[in-house]
């Protein structure tokens, strides 16, 4: 049986995303239609405002204009995560910070840079510093790029911050009008399998019964299709990750107000608050495991952290269910998004991982159900070694961090909390940097450079002696050629805001 019709069920962020992976590839293809079944009662969750260098590529590819992508979803630049308060204020001082950097340099560099941080006992230099000129950048709230910079290209590695709601529209705009992905608003009410166990019919409210040859299942937390239909279980990582609520809010913000080009994730006594600029306003969240503070504390250490001018802003509570499905790919249905699973924002993962799953996901897409048996194994196989190295990134925030304040990050560095595959590289880079070939996999997610940003962000003791290679005058020489190269950049790059308002009036170079 041939696969001419495919359905996405479930619009937002993760829907758009899989509706232009898909349309763009499934063009090709003679006699392939793609349809999108949106319900027009329920409003997306709107938590994944933050983004990935990776992102950059995806909207080049799907020919979207990075101006009217910042115009249309009022976006601004994110160069990093600055993790604030992470380590103990005791010995590193209330407002302690280091930044996850998305400007790396080559692996050999970063080795030979690392070895002879550790050896400089006592500088008083940040980790990230050493590495790259965006630490300074970032903390002059400077621009990565400046206006006569063409589109998708800068001086420096970034991201983005975005409005996931009005992402989502101008994904779905590019989809129709390129790919010509049908987009049918419609509550699925039902839905039919055959003898097979294959999905064979969708039942809605307003367009009766509809069937399709493969489907799409985006449709959120209650994954109407691989759960509900399927029955394909839960794995809960909980054991692992101990946040289980969050509050958030949008801030407003005023014309004159500083953009951080960085997400900021503070942390607290039971979790972390994540802090997130647009050109607008701020998505805010703060993040708790219930277990280790109720609510009621949780709101008024939030109001706290806001101030007296936040008061009268109303919170949204959101209860987080982390973990992931058993498989994401049975029979003729596929999971994406929230459907998959989900994890705590703190590397803003939910885009990350929904975007790198549909790219796979269509680089191997199905003719025929005769090839279905054999890709569904590649693919479970390949998206489960991903969202446990996901995991296994998240939780090395929390296990190293030498915290003891509260029940909270005492547990979290109790051996049964921490995989087993963390462990195991943990204890290799007590005695040995880490190196490209530690991972040797295309479906870590985070590699080399991110885990290094973050052991060393956060004082990893590896012992070193023996490893150092460059010579005090090698040091020398490169230490010297960075200081001019941070004094070009710092003179070159603009304010954050100032480039996005002349974005918004003047727009970018096309490539």
């Amino acid at each position: 049986m041939d696969i001419k019709k495919v359905v996405i069920v479930g619009g937002g962020t993760a829907g758009w995303l899989a509706a232009n992976h898909l349309g763009k590839e499934l063009l090709k293809r003679e006699g392939v239609s793609v349809t999108l079944i949106e319900s027009p009662d329920i409003p997306p969750i709107g938590v994944g405002e933050g983004t990935v260098p990776d992102i950059r590529q995806t909207l080049l590819n799907f020919g979207i204009s990075e101006t009217d992508f910042i115009r249309e979803c009022d976006a601004t630049f994110k160069q990093s995560i600055k993790f604030v308060n992470w380590m103990d204020k005791n010995t590193y001082g209330d407002g302690n910070f280091y930044h996850h950097l998305f400007d790396v340099p080559n692996s050999s560099h970063a080795k030979i840079l690392t070895e002879h941080w550790l050896n400089q006992k006592n500088t008083d230099k940040h980790y990230a510093h050493n590495l790259s000129s965006q630490h300074l950048i970032c903390e002059h709230g400077l621009a990565p790029k400046d206006i006569t910079t063409p589109e998708y290209q800068a001086d420096l590695a970034y991201a983005y911050h975005l409005n996931a709601g009005k992402f989502a529209q101008l994904l779905a705009k590019n989809a129709k009008e390129k790919y010509q992905v049908e987009h049918i608003l419609a509550n699925v009410k039902a839905v039919k399998c055959d003898n097979n166990g294959f999905i064979s019919n969708l039942i809605t409210d307003v367009h009766g019964e509809l069937a399709f040859d493969f489907y799409i299942d985006c449709s959120g937390f209650d994954s109407i299709l691989l759960s509900k239909t399927l029955n394909i279980p839960f794995i809960s990582v909980a054991d692992s990750l101990l946040v289980d609520s969050a509050l958030v809010v949008q801030v407003p913000t005023q014309p004159e107000d500083n953009i951080p080009p960085y997400t900021i994730a503070t942390a607290h006594q039971a979790g972390w608050i994540w802090d997130i600029a647009l050109s607008s306003r701020r998505g805010v969240g703060f993040v708790y495991s219930s277990k280790h503070i109720t609510d009621e504390k949780a709101k008024l250490k939030f109001d706290k952290y806001l101030g007296e001018k936040c008061q009268d802003l109303s919170y949204r509570k959101i209860s987080m269910k982390v973990g992931f499905r058993e498989k994401f790919w049975h029979k003729n249905c596929v999971a994406l998004g929230l459907a998959q699973g989900f994890l705590e924002p703190l590397e803003a993962t939910s885009i990350l991982l929904t975007d790198f799953c549909a790219k796979f996901l269509t680089q191997r897409f199905p003719h025929n159900r005769s090839q279905i048996e054999y890709l569904e194994q590649r693919f479970n196989h390949s998206m489960q070694y991903a969202w446990q190295r996901v995991v296994d990134f998240i939780k090395l925030h929390y296990c190293i961090s030498d915290r003891t304040d509260s029940s909270f990050w005492i547990e979290n560095k109790e051996s049964h909390t921490i995989p087993q595959t963390l462990k195991d590289r943990l204890t290799l880079w007590k005695d040995f940097v880490p190196v490209k070939d530690d991972f040797f996999s295309q479906f870590e997610v985070f590699y080399l450079e991110n885990f290094l940003f973050v052991l060393y962000g956060m004082g990893y003791s590896t012992d070193v002696i023996g490893e150092r290679k460059a010579t005090d005058s090698d040091m020398a020489e490169y230490f010297e050629r960075k200081e001019k190269i941070d004094e070009f950049l710092k003179n070159k790059l603009p304010k954050h805001r100032d480039l996005l308002e002349k974005i918004k009036k003047f727009g970018l170079q096309n490539i």
